[in-house]
């Protein structure tokens, strides 16, 4: 309800839109009573592309019609007689609408509190605690946009009342003139009057010729200059609305379209496509405006033609406002949620297209289709050179041809590609060391449509952003290294898909921290001892001195071409395992900040050494992809007074699928600190798995724990267990399932 109460203190524009979100779709008084109920919902958690989420949906429906019957029911007394029906009504009305369609319930619901969020963000940085601070530069931008439109608006409001004025003019021109023709006729009649009349009629008739005659030459000069005084101010009018719409394509859609595509890289969630849709509408009905007034200058030009240069103005205009409506309507076909950047052939993906200004030019009225084809790099240059005019094809889609909607109660217009799956792919020929995963695609949508009753016909298109077509999952890394290079740098109007080879170090680490810190879904990212880490690993160096490596650059070769030295796995190859082992089971240790992970062994062993026996910490080993391992201090058993750090043998996913890390660090007796002295019942025991207290079906389950052996012939010389050459705990286990046991399965006690 806080938002509610938030929303009920708008004011002005603000408070405008705010009303505006509400009608017969969903009443503003049922938001206004069940407001508490409607904001504690988990709208967001229903996915409206996915048709399985309709039982949810309906869910959500059935209960908001029960509230509002139960609020309803609640109503007594004289003064809520009326309010009970109301909301018994609105209750019949809202099962009606959305009973056959909850998803658009949802949809609408989404919409509503997603808009109310923003209108009081906004309002909120509009306004400080003192009411004087200077607001940021966001709501800076948005206020000279907003400002901008006020005086189009005024512009296009001025220009149509002088339209009504020439109107107006040039019908009691038209009047006079005819008046003046009947005068003529009159005088032309009187050749059969007798002489004495004629010559009297004739005078006072050619004294109101001359009167009307002299004011039609001087009304004639005056239509002209309105009509190029009107001319001049659809000119300006024009000017200013190149320049807004400039404003918000080349420059808000565009930004909209890169932090859409750094969203791929896992940053902030691109956001703002409704007040982007709400501007652009804006745009489209002002453009709309002054496109109708200029063909209404052109009907009166026509039916009274003056002399001057008119005409010649007149197509002018004409022919600019229709440059700027078509561009408009061209940029705002864009996709709402890309298809994914990694597609595997044969799998099912998704996308949404959006026209932005479909509600406002009523194109729904004849909703159009969309296609959807892949095309290669050279492809989208073609495309994008117009050296193309149709859509080739480097592959085949299933489902590729979907017809847009219009959602009422968003007011947009969209497209939804719920089931298309790319059947085959044809590939080019690669240059030099190219491998099949740095090769681009992309997928272009493209429609037709017509709007002012086809006075004006649109031949509209938008690529994707690129995706890397893969058709087996072990080329899934690969792939994700190019569009993470591919979003990272890529520059606005690019040719398809031109990025740098090399790019300053400083710039890497940004995007690999971007898409650390998505995955792990925690603030918690790569620290500057982490980058300095990274650093050391990707230019194998040993200095620990981050100015070192700020001017540095790094080439796509060592980013994910060329193996590490002594290693069979690139840079990226062996970061990307580390996320894929921390997002799949080790998200909360590293949230908690248990895992230190970017440290060396001699490192580990330098920080360890300096602290009491039994300290451990985890840090990604060195040698293996998606690899983690254990190293603590101890005391040497071969040699008295001596300390040694011991490292166990990285653990993998496919460890802590048979045991997390919590129960491996629990089962250890000897683990007493985690880095630097965090008793580690008090940083684990949380996560530890609660012990069997029962049997099941008569069955007691044995439990697998994991030992380590104390047997100094198992240790190497670095302090590794050498369990044949050092031997995981997980690949221990199994060992040790094949020979007798000896207290390695732990049972609960019998008759418990």
């Amino acid at each position: 309800m806080a938002m509610w109460i938030q929303a009920q203190q708008l004011q002005g524009e603000a408070l405008h839109q705010m009303q505006a979100l509400y009608g017969q779709h969903f009443p503003i008084e049922v938001r206004h009573y069940l407001a508490q109920w409607i904001e504690c919902q988990l709208w967001d958690s229903v996915e409206l592309d996915n048709q399985a989420e309709e039982a949810k949906a309906k869910r959500l429906l059935d209960n908001l019609v029960a509230e509002l019957q139960k609020k309803a029911q609640l109503q007594g007394g004289e003064d809520g007689f009326l309010l009970k029906i109301k909301l018994g009504h609105y209750a019949n009305q809202l099962k009606s609408t959305y009973d056959r369609c909850p998803l658009e319930l949802v949809r609408c619901i989404k919409h509503i509190l997603h808009s109310e969020q923003r209108l009081v963000q906004e309002a909120t940085n509009a306004s400080t605690s003192s009411g004087v601070q200077a607001m940021d530069s966001l709501s800076q931008r948005h206020q000279q946009i907003n400002q901008a439109f006020e005086e189009l608006r005024l512009a296009t409001q001025e220009t149509e009342n002088e339209l009504r004025k020439l109107q107006h003019s040039q019908e009691y021109f038209i009047i006079q003139y005819q008046e003046n023709l009947r005068i003529q006729a009159q005088l032309s009649s009187l050749s059969s009057l007798p002489p004495a009349e004629r010559t009297q009629r004739e005078t006072t008739l050619q004294t109101k010729r001359a009167t009307v005659e002299a004011w039609l030459t001087r009304e004639a000069s005056t239509l002209q200059k309105y009509r190029l005084d009107l001319s001049e101010q659809h000119q300006k009018t024009l000017s200013l609305l190149r320049k807004q719409q400039t404003l918000i394509l080349d420059e808000e859609l565009i930004q909209w379209k890169r932090r859409q595509q750094l969203a791929g890289n896992g940053g902030p969630h691109e956001g703002g496509l409704d007040v982007l849709q709400s501007w652009c509408e804006k745009l489209a009905d002002l453009i709309w405006q002054n496109r109708q007034q200029i063909r209404r200058c052109e009907h009166l030009t026509q039916q009274l033609p003056l002399p001057g240069p008119m005409e010649e103005l007149l197509s002018k205009l004409n022919a600019d406002i229709t440059d700027i409506i078509s561009a408009l309507v061209t940029s705002t076909f864009i996709i709402e949620k890309q298809p994914p950047q990694v597609l595997k052939t044969q799998t099912k993906f998704a996308a949404t297209v959006r026209l932005l200004v479909g509600g406002k030019l009523n194109v729904h009225m004849n909703p159009p289709q969309v296609k959807a084809v892949i095309v290669s790099e050279q492809q989208a240059k073609a495309l994008l050179k117009n050296k193309s005019t149709h859509s080739e094809s480097s592959g085949e889609i299933l489902n590729n041809n979907c017809v847009m909607e219009y959602h009422q109660a968003t007011g947009t217009l969209s497209a939804h590609f719920r089931n298309m799956s790319l059947k085959r792919i044809k590939r080019s020929d690669r240059r030099g060391a190219e491998s099949v995963t740095e090769e681009k695609f992309t997928v272009l949508f493209e429609s037709q449509f017509s709007v002012g009753g086809n006075e004006l016909v649109f031949h509209v298109k938008t690529l994707s952003l690129p995706v890397v077509v893969i058709v087996h999952g072990s080329q899934d890394n690969n792939a994700t290294a190019t569009v993470l290079w591919d979003n990272a740098f890529a520059e606005p109007g690019r040719v398809p898909f031109i990025v740098p080879d090399k790019v300053q170090w400083p710039q890497l680490c940004e995007a690999l921290d971007m898409k650390y810190k998505a995955e792990m879904h925690s603030g918690r990212g790569l620290s500057e001892d982490n980058m300095v880490f990274l650093a050391q690993k990707a230019f194998t160096s040993s200095s620990n001195n981050p100015e070192d490596f700020r001017n540095m650059t790094i080439s796509w070769a060592q980013f994910n071409r060329e193996s590490l030295p002594g290693r069979n796995f690139t840079f990226w190859q062996w970061f990307d395992g580390v996320v894929e082992l921390m997002k799949k089971h080790l998200k909360p240790h590293w949230n908690d900040g248990a895992i230190l992970g970017f440290v060396n062994k001699q490192q580990a062993q330098d920080m360890l050494l300096s602290k009491p026996n039994g300290t451990f910490l985890l840090r990604f080993s060195d040698s293996e992809i998606g690899g983690i391992t254990i190293a603590w201090v101890a005391e040497n058993p071969n040699k008295a007074g001596e300390r040694l750090v011991w490292n166990l043998l990285p653990y993998t996913t496919k460890d802590f699928s048979i045991r997390s890390l919590a129960d491996r660090i629990s089962d250890l007796n000897h683990l007493l600190f985690l880095y630097p002295d965090r008793p580690k019942g008090e940083v684990f025991a949380k996560y530890y798995t609660p012990p069997l207290s029962k049997a099941v079906d008569g069955y007691v389950k044995p439990q697998i724990k994991q030992v380590v052996p104390e047997s100094d012939t198992m240790l190497d010389a670095d302090g590794d267990f050498d369990l044949e050459d050092t031997m995981d705990v997980a690949r221990h286990v199994e060992e040790l399932l094949r020979r007798p046991m000896v207290n390695q399965w732990t049972s609960p006690p019998s008759g418990t």
